[in-house]
């Protein structure tokens, strides 16, 4: 724990910029870092506005997390592996694993299961803190990822997913159902002006995303369904973009805490549908599934498509849903 006290000549001075004068061996950025993360407090009060003037004689206590080893450490830890060979593996991710160490989630990631998996071997893959990993999916988005455990297995999967040749398939259960059978998404996502926390669709200064959705089921009204399964296809992959497409069109990933606004969920205006929202209410994720995935193998160039079933949770939401429309 480290501490400053404020002097009369920095009264009115902003917090970050008293830190960073007070705390010279941490950089402005890092401590805005820490302001964000609650990791400053007066007064035992958690101060989260690096605006925030600062008065004389007030005194801050900054918590420096200790430093995260520059190379990930292997963990035991269970891993569904789908298909294997020298130079890939493929995962079916369960909801609820991170698939890489970063602040708030130094281990316990699918990085550290797969150092414990394949060796040591893989710590040179991709650098030190991602190694092998080509492509991300959420902390709680289940289904299918491939990691590279050789420099050319990185190369190849790594082009194929800037060339746009790989095939992803996800499985979505959003509230409400776009009027349209099929259709497009094309809106570019960056970071949200107003919550850095947040992806968005923006007028300017994001990247180009696309995604193409199918509707596979509705549950409810045929007129105003409440619910419904979705398949989506990725043509671009960028952050979070599934979520923030679907909740950009005013359908919003049914368990979705970050875009999921109550605002954005249809209000019940039946007994049937006031149970399937209960039913889906509790689902304690986004429910998306990245049911398929396919990509050329990097030594033999054969076409290579894996698929993974909806884990218990997802299913169980549709088992629900369905048995709902049903009455």
């Amino acid at each position: 724990m480290r501490q400053a006290a404020v002097e009369a000549a920095q009264s009115g001075a902003r917090l970050d910029r008293f830190l960073a004068d007070a705390l010279p061996d941490l950089s402005r950025s890092r401590l805005q870092q820490l302001i964000a993360q609650g990791a400053v407090t007066r007064l035992g009060l958690t101060i989260g506005d690096a605006n925030e003037r600062v008065k004389p004689e007030d005194i801050y206590e900054v918590r420096v997390p200790p430093p995260v080893p520059a190379a990930p450490a292997g963990q035991d830890i269970p891993l569904n592996v789908v298909h294997e060979d020298d130079d890939l593996i493929v995962i079916d991710k369960p909801a609820g694993l991170v698939v890489h160490p970063a602040a708030g989630n130094p281990d316990g990631t699918l990085v550290n299961a797969l150092i414990a998996h394949c060796g040591g071997s893989l710590l040179g893959i991709g650098g030190e803190v991602r190694p092998g990993i080509v492509h991300r999916l959420d902390k709680d988005t289940s289904g299918l990822i491939v990691a590279a455990k050789n420099d050319r297995a990185m190369h190849s999967l790594a082009k194929q997913f800037a060339h746009r040749t790989i095939e992803r398939v996800y499985d979505a259960v959003a509230w409400g159902s776009p009027r349209a059978g099929e259709g497009v998404v094309e809106g570019d996502i960056g970071r949200n002006p107003f919550d850095r926390k947040r992806m968005a669709v923006l007028r300017g200064g994001g990247k180009p995303a696309r995604t193409r959705y199918r509707m596979q089921e509705r549950y409810g009204n045929p007129e105003r369904p409440f619910a419904s399964l979705i398949e989506c296809r990725l043509e671009t992959g960028r952050t979070h973009q599934i979520r923030v497409h679907l909740a950009h069109i005013g359908h919003p990933l049914i368990g979705d805490s970050v875009y999921g606004r109550a605002r954005n969920v249809p209000r019940a205006k039946t007994v049937a549908e006031a149970e399937a929202f209960s039913a889906a209410a509790d689902f304690p994720r986004q429910a998306l599934h990245a049911r398929v995935l396919g990509f050329k193998h990097p030594t033999s160039q054969k076409q290579m498509r894996f698929e993974a079933p909806w884990p218990a949770d997802f299913a169980g939401l549709v088992a629900s849903l369905r048995a709902l429309q049903a009455r």
